[in-house]
C-alpha cells in the first residue's frame, strides 16, 4: 500500500500517512510525495482545500532516522544540504501551498511531525493528540522550521520552554496556548475535518490564497511593505470571478456562489 494515501473527494484533496507501525514516521520517500501532492494541489483548480492526517496511532513521529549515514561519514555540508532540501521543503511547501491546508492530528506529532502540524493553516486536534518538541531528548536541534514556526506562534519565552524541555503537550494545553484551533472527540476528528474543508472548499479561492499570503508575510514585514502586499493582493483579487460574484450577490441580497476562479 501507498505511504501516502491520497485523493480528491468534493474538490478537498485529503492526504493520510500511512506508515502506522511506526506513528508515521516519515522517509525521504514519503516527504518528497507529499511535496509533490501539495504542489499539485496548487496548481489544480479542482482542488480548494486540502486536508492532512494520519493513519492509526500517530499523526507524524518526526523522521524516519533509521537508515541515516553512520558515524564518520559524513562531509561538511551534507547535513545542512539535507535539511534544506528535505524537512525545509516540506514546511515550505505546506506553508506556499495556495489552497487552504487544514492538520486533522489524530495522534502524537513528534518533532518534524508537529512542525508539519503548525505549518498547516488550520489545525484540529483530537483529544488524545500530544505535540513533543522530541529533538532535545536526542541532543539535537530543532528543524523542519520549528524556531520560526513557534516563536511566531507563542512568543520566544513559550517556544524555548517546550524545545528545551522537549515534554508531551496535551490536545487541550496545545488549544490553550493558541496551537491548536480546535480540539474535538477522537470519534469527530474526520467529520469536523471533512466538514471545515468543504466549507473552504466552496469558499472563494484565490481571495483564500492571497489572504494566506499576506498572513504568512505579515510577521516579517514592515507595515509600509505588508500595506503594499495588502493592496496588490487586492488589485488582483478584483480581477476574479469569484470576487465579482461576491459583490453582485451582496447587492442582489442572495447567497454567493463561488467556483475557485
Amino acid at each position: 500500500m501507498s505511504e501516502v494515501l491520497h485523493r480528491v473527494d468534493g474538490q478537498v484533496m485529503h492526504l493520510t500517512l500511512n506508515r502506522p507501525e511506526v506513528l508515521n514516521a516519515l522517509t525521504p520517500g514519503q516527504r518528497d510525495l507529499l511535496i509533490g501532492l501539495l504542489g499539485r494541489a496548487s496548481a489544480d483548480p479542482e482542488v480548494r482545500a486540502v486536508v492532512l492526517t494520519g493513519t492509526g496511532r500517530g499523526f507524524c513521529a518526526g523522521a524516519d532516522l533509521r537508515g541515516g549515514a553512520a558515524d564518520g561519514e559524513r562531509v561538511a555540508g551534507d547535513v545542512a544540504r539535507t535539511i534544506r532540501l528535505g524537512a525545509q521543503r516540506l514546511i515550505a511547501a505546506v506553508l506556499d501551498c495556495e489552497k487552504p491546508v487544514i492538520a486533522a492530528v489524530n495522534g502524537t506529532a513528534a518533532g518534524l511531525g508537529a512542525h508539519l502540524a503548525l505549518a498547516c493553516d488550520l489545525v484540529l486536534a483530537a483529544e488524545s493528540a500530544r505535540f513533543i518538541e522530541v529533538f532535545v531528548r536526542r541532543g539535537l536541534v530543532p528543524d523542519g522550521g520549528g524556531a520560526y514556526l513557534l516563536t511566531r506562534l507563542l512568543g520566544p519565552q513559550r517556544a524555548k520552554e517546550l524545545m528545551f524541555f522537549g515534554d508531551a503537550l496535551t490536545a487541550p494545553d496545545a488549544e490553550r496556548l493558541g496551537l491548536v484551533n480546535r480540539v474535538v472527540a477522537d470519534g469527530e476528528l474526520d467529520k469536523t475535518a471533512r466538514e471545515w474543508a468543504a466549507r473552504l472548499a466552496t469558499g472563494p479561492t484565490r481571495a483564500l490564497a492571497l489572504t494566506k499570503q499576506l498572513v504568512n508575510a505579515s510577521l516579517d514585514s514592515d507595515r509600509a511593505t505588508a500595506f503594499a502586499a495588502e493592496a496588490t493582493a487586492q488589485e488582483i483579487n478584483m480581477t476574479t470571478a469569484d470576487a465579482r460574484e461576491g459583490v453582485a450577490s451582496f447587492v442582489a441580497r442572495r447567497s454567493p456562489e463561488y467556483r475557485g476562479r
